[in-house]
């Protein structure tokens, strides 16, 4: 009975905490238009990174010393890609990312909420540790 007493107030003091709802999610994650301002943006660095110079690096991990073709090597000339077939392929994968950025979204809330428990859960296993400054008998 004593304990019912003691337990029914911080149980209802602890209700209001448990039942407010998850923070808003911010607009960038949120807006269907972030998948089109991502995939755009991956577009212009393709030309970049198709011109990347990669014989120096093979070169380096073989251990010898780069020739003049080696130099020469990007991952354009490597892979065969041109700027038309990559850009394609990350148009291709424009459904997949917007598909993933929903699931982010829905899980989101959920994840939060947990990090919020463990973040609690540590933080109570860090109150219960001993303090070593406590004199030892």
């Amino acid at each position: 009975m004593r304990i019912g007493l003691v337990v029914l107030p911080l149980a209802l003091c602890a209700a209001p905490g448990l039942a407010q709802p998850a923070a808003p999610l911010p607009p960038e994650v949120t807006d269907p238009a972030t998948v089109d301002r991502l995939t755009d943006a991956v577009q212009s660095l393709s030309g970049a990174f198709l011109d990347l110079h990669v014989g120096e690096m093979q070169a380096a991990l073989e251990g010898r010393k780069p020739t003049a073709a080696d130099r020469a090597k990007t991952v354009r000339s490597e892979t065969g890609l041109s700027d038309r077939d990559l850009n394609a392929r990350i148009a291709a994968a424009k459904p997949q990312i917007d598909q993933s950025i929903k699931a982010l979204n829905q899980a989101l809330p959920e994840i939060t909420r947990d990090l919020q428990h463990a973040q609690k859960s540590v933080e109570r296993a860090i109150a219960n540790m001993p303090d070593p400054n406590y004199p030892r008998r």
